[in-house]
């Protein structure tokens, strides 16, 4: 049912929470599993998060990759990571379409959450923007 699982990560709690759904979820049906941490362009100009400034830095991306990366091998699960740049939401329904994926596992909130609230949040944009089903993680 679901054969290609994409994960997308970030600093959050809720993407961190996210990771013992999928882990479960991959187990029970044998997908392969694509791990995704966005690089956001630093051109906005806007009140940080306090983990804002994590997902711009290539730095800090790429350790997040490398923890999600033991966190899964040590569950026995072979994980493919990615690293993109660009607009979060729009980068992660890209990177879906290409990989082919039948789901897409983000947390309810993350490093997404713009001035205007939850509506304009990374998480409902890939909602209405995805190719494929969509498991939000509170």
């Amino acid at each position: 049912m679901f054969k290609t699982v994409l994960f997308a990560v970030d600093q959050s709690r809720e993407a961190h929470e996210a990771a013992v759904i999928v882990t479960n979820l991959v187990k029970t049906y044998q997908s392969t599993l694509y791990v995704l941490a966005v690089v956001e362009p630093d051109t906005e100009v806007r009140d940080p998060q306090p983990h804002d400034e994590q997902m711009t830095s290539p730095e800090a991306v790429a350790d997040l990759l490398e923890q999600a990366q033991a966190l899964f091998s040590k569950e026995g699960i072979q994980v493919q990571t990615l690293e993109r740049q660009g607009k979060p939401a729009f980068t992660i329904c890209d990177v879906a379409d290409e990989i082919d994926a039948n789901l897409i596992v983000i947390g309810s909130r993350g490093t997404g959450l713009t001035e205007e609230g939850a509506a304009d949040s990374v998480t409902n944009r890939v909602i209405n923007l995805s190719p494929c089903p969509v498991l939000v993680v509170p």
